[in-house]
């Protein structure tokens, strides 16, 4: 059983994300996590289900974008112990062209056991595509 509080595990994910170490933080979700992006780009996966196939799809995301810092960053807690919230911000470059990264998002995210089992992201896809110039991030 793990007693960290459900913000301090989402924070310790944050820490993980900015230090680029996506193996490490796959590894902080259940084996059977379901991650969604409600407003991922169309033509884009917007629900991945197991740990291995959210690694999959963020292993190479380092290699896309250098997310250089977290600006801004508050952390919820709810009425469920097990689920926090953050709005949270992303300044980095995208390094295929070098454009700047700017994103806000929301983050809704459910513990179980100490571990991530349900990640859900909101984020506005028309930044994310126009500092991709039109790229498409995890691509097949």
């Amino acid at each position: 059983m793990n007693n960290t509080p459900a913000t301090q595990l989402l924070r310790n994910s944050l820490d993980t994300f900015l230090a680029k170490d996506m193996k490490g933080w796959s590894e902080l979700c259940a084996e059977d996590v379901v991650a969604e992006f409600p407003f991922a780009p169309e033509g884009s996966q917007s629900r991945f289900e197991g740990r291995t196939a959210l690694y999959a799809y963020l292993k190479d995301y380092p290699g896309f974008i250098d997310v250089k810092s977290i600006p801004t960053l508050k952390v919820y807690s709810t009425d469920d112990p097990n689920v926090a919230i953050a709005e949270w911000s992303a300044s980095g470059v995208v390094i295929g062209n070098g454009n700047p990264y700017e994103m806000s998002y929301a983050t809704f995210v459910t513990f179980r056991d100490g571990l991530i089992i349900n990640y859900r992201e909101y984020w506005n896809p028309q930044a994310f595509m126009k500092a991709l110039s039109g790229g498409s991030f995890a691509a097949e």
